[in-house]
């Protein structure tokens, strides 16, 4: 396997490709929007000289990572010849069924198609294409350079030989896979979204302030980051669509989303991309200063 597409250069596909490409892969990195192409490929670059900073990686690294990518704003034209596809584009169940039954019109057999969702069925999105057996999940943690796991999904039809070819393949980018089965949420984020509910109905019930829970579970639970925090940084957005696919999916209401995070995402406070959520970003990136709504 030499030639992996990307579908997305959003913040999990630059991502991606930055992990293949620097691993010695050719990407091809493919996005409708050369402004998103654009936007990925310096967001790259950044990330790399960021390495070169700490003294991880070189100069030339940098360089050819940069040269392995190759940007297209085509499908048809960008899984040319590829032996792997990995989506990543926006987590909607519509979306992705689209790009898939476009890959099963351009790709051949032989080609793997796995995508990145955090939480849609991969036997749904299996159901589209021929040759189902060759659908897999690839549910990289994001930063994707940074963090070591990926969850590994297998779909109802998905094949041994593709899932052990995928297991090889994410060792070889110096990654830990790991395999779960098909169903609402897999296994990171079944664990982690209701969790994350559970935090934001803390808040929505007066219980505690952002600080409170944050700090609670930061220092009496050993987290790296508190909840709302980490809710702002995966996006209260992403948050939302997973705990209503899990919802729909399990029919139980433990998985029903918090009317708070409902409203907040409706008022367009989606976290860190939108300079605010529980946190206000407008000027650090850093989870400082609590949003004024919470205060």
């Amino acid at each position: 396997m030499k030639t992996i597409a990307v579908i997305g250069a959003g913040t999990m596909g630059n991502g991606i490709a930055h992990t293949f490409a620097q691993s010695g892969f050719t990407v091809k990195l493919i996005d409708v929007s050369e402004k998103s192409l654009d936007k990925g490929m310096a967001t790259i670059a950044a990330n790399l000289d960021r390495m070169i900073a700490k003294g991880s990686i070189s100069q030339e690294d940098k360089a050819k990572t940069i040269t392995n990518i190759i940007t297209y704003t085509d499908i048809k034209d960008g899984v040319v010849g590829v032996d792997l596809v990995v989506e990543a584009a926006t987590e909607n169940v519509e979306l992705k069924l689209n790009i898939f039954k476009q890959l099963n019109e351009a790709c051949s057999h032989n080609t793997i198609l796995a995508t990145n969702t955090s939480s849609i069925s991969i036997t749904q999105i299996g159901a589209v294409v021929a040759h189902p057996e060759r659908v897999i999940g690839m549910h990289f943690m994001n930063p994707v350079p940074i963090m070591k796991l990926v969850e590994i999904i297998r779909g109802y039809n998905t094949s041994d030989e593709v899932t052990k070819i995928i297991m090889n393949l994410s060792e070889k980018l110096g990654k830990t896979p790991v395999e779960v089965n098909d169903y609402p949420g897999f296994v990171a984020n079944r664990i982690l979204m209701p969790m994350i509910n559970e935090a934001i109905e803390t808040l929505y019930n007066k219980v505690a302030g952002v600080y409170e829970i944050d700090t609670v579970m930061k220092l009496g639970m050993g987290h790296p980051m508190g909840p709302l925090q980490l809710a702002d940084f995966i996006g209260l957005d992403v948050c939302l669509a997973i705990l209503n696919v899990m919802y729909d999916g399990f029919k139980n209401p433990k998985y029903a989303p918090c009317p708070l995070l409902v409203n907040m995402v409706r008022a367009g406070k989606m976290g860190v991309k939108s300079g605010e959520g529980f946190y206000d970003y407008s000027e650090s990136k850093k989870a400082e200063k609590i949003s004024k709504q919470f205060i």
